[in-house]
């Protein structure tokens, strides 16, 4: 069976539900991580909760540029609406750049950049959405994800970007690189996803 066949088939079974369900009330005063939250800067806050979780907070393409060739992720894809910004730049500079996402060759891709619904400042998280992002999987498969975002897209707190869900009906967060400590507690990054998890605001 197709992977078309297969989400028309889930989507015939769950078009019953014709609403969602209005989010609970809770009091927002104890939710917060008012620790996590210190300072003003929204930027400021995200990137050192973002750091904490070993994610990378970036501000340039010219530090991108410099990540990857020092950890010799030379071959990657770009959603094409960031292409003009950031990927020719990235060509420019001998990397090899990809519009065009091919499943089969998901190999291939060292790097991913996809533009983010947004990050969270409290939790250090990105935002990725089906409606924003060009490739769900050039997000998740190749060994380092970059986020592009604005600043203007990230959210004080965790109820904040909740609130700012809307309709879409896939929603990602990314929370610093992939990881599991299921085996015997020990902590492992990039095992079922990006081992490298960047924002890049622009």
């Amino acid at each position: 069976m197709s992977r078309a066949a297969i989400f028309a088939k889930i989507e015939s079974a769950t078009s019953i539900v014709k609403a969602k369900a209005a989010y609970p009330e809770y009091d927002l005063s104890i939710v917060h991580s008012q620790t996590k939250l210190e300072g003003a800067d929204l930027w400021e806050i995200f990137t050192r909760n973002f750091s904490a979780v070993n994610g990378r907070a970036m501000t340039s393409v010219v530090e991108l540029l410099d990540f990857l060739k020092q950890s010799n992720q030379l071959h990657g894809y770009c959603d094409p609406l960031l292409y003009d910004g950031i990927g020719a730049q990235l060509a420019a500079a001998g990397l090899v750049v990809e519009t065009e996402y091919h499943r089969d060759r998901y190999d291939d891709y060292q790097f991913g950049i996809t533009r983010a619904s947004g990050a969270i400042a409290e939790s250090g998280t990105v935002i990725i959405d089906d409606d924003r992002t060009s490739h769900r999987l050039a997000a998740l498969s190749p060994w380092v994800h970059v986020a592009v975002l604005t600043r203007a897209e990230i959210h004080r707190a965790i109820p904040d970007a909740i609130a700012a869900f809307g309709e879409s009906p896939n929603i990602i967060w990314c929370t610093g690189p992939s990881k599991t400590a299921d085996v015997e507690g020990i902590l492992i990054e990039g095992v079922h996803g990006p081992g490298e998890q960047i924002a890049l605001v622009i």
